[in-house]
């Protein structure tokens, strides 16, 4: 029931505290928990040393400064702890059965952990899983839906053989928490997202460097993962209705700005294939079984 944590940080000094008290009361603590600053000009720096000074379980390392990104070097970032934290754990003996990461934004319900590692007990083929992130909206929790079949990046656990047979960290590039669920299911495991283990997210998704930035990047992220044009419009339409609207346009725009200089795609044949010629039927097939339409593709 051992887990490591990682977690990426950038001027988090108005998230990290909360973060930091959510997860020193989970009943059952991290064997380490690596905390990465990338470069802070805030006080996100003096908050880990507090931190590492009253938990012997923290550790950190810091990075040059580097502008914020969601793409390359996020994943990069995120892998420089998953690395520290393996070695740190093979340094010092340490046995883990889970490997998490845990953005700097979030705050955990008490038994956030031991809830997901009671999933991972039952189910021998649950590879990676997560819980769901709520918002306070004027005092009310407020769920962000997505496919229970989806986990979250920002707080999720693997398997640790899942974790290895996967590539042992991120693939480098755009959305690579969405990659890592592809992998881990074309290896044959399963992949989760449970409503009832929640964290409360301080900002909503995406709008760390607002919103139109957050759905420009996500329609660059399709077209890096070779998603397929129509179900690219789809989901421009699906943001259009949304409010705010201009979301849609972002994504559309994000999209079609790097299909029109034909950007770069991610390199990995079987995850193109995938995305192109699989994904908007596994969608289908989710719909139809979660409804219980007869819905054909």
């Amino acid at each position: 029931m051992s887990y490591i944590l990682v977690t990426p940080a950038k001027n988090e000094e108005e998230n990290l505290l909360k973060l930091i008290q959510s997860v020193a009361e989970q009943p059952v603590k991290p064997l380490v928990w690596v905390i990465i600053d990338d470069g802070s000009i805030d006080n996100t720096p003096d908050i880990i040393k507090r931190a590492k000074e009253r938990y012997e379980w923290i550790q950190s390392i810091r990075l040059n400064e580097h502008p914020r990104d969601l793409s390359k070097r996020y994943a990069y970032v995120c892998n420089e702890g998953f690395n520290f934290a393996i070695k740190y754990c093979e340094m010092h003996n340490l046995e883990y059965d889970y490997i998490g990461l845990l953005d700097a934004d979030m705050i955990l319900e008490r038994e956030f952990y031991s809830k997901l590692i009671k999933e991972f007990e039952k189910n021998p083929r649950l590879g990676i899983a997560s819980g769901s992130v709520y918002y306070d909206i004027n005092g009310k929790l407020t769920i962000e839906k997505d496919r229970d079949d989806m986990p979250l990046g920002g707080i999720r656990l693997w398997r640790r053989e899942c974790f290895e047979e996967t590539g042992a960290g991120f693939y480098i590039g755009y959305s690579p928490d969405a990659v890592s669920n592809v992998l881990a299911k074309l290896k044959g495991w399963e992949t989760r997202r449970f409503e009832d283990i929640r964290a409360v997210q301080t900002r909503r998704t995406s709008s760390a460097e607002g919103l139109w930035k957050g759905y420009k990047y996500h329609g660059e992220s399709d077209y890096f993962r070779n998603y397929h044009p129509l179900f690219v419009l789809a989901k421009g339409i699906k943001y259009l209705l949304e409010k705010p609207h201009y979301i849609g346009i972002a994504y559309l725009y994000g999209y079609l700005s790097f299909f029109i200089k034909r950007a770069e795609k991610i390199e990995n044949e079987e995850i193109k294939d995938y995305y192109y010629h699989q994904k908007y039927k596994e969608v289908m097939e989710y719909y139809r079984n979660k409804f219980g339409k007869n819905l054909k593709y």
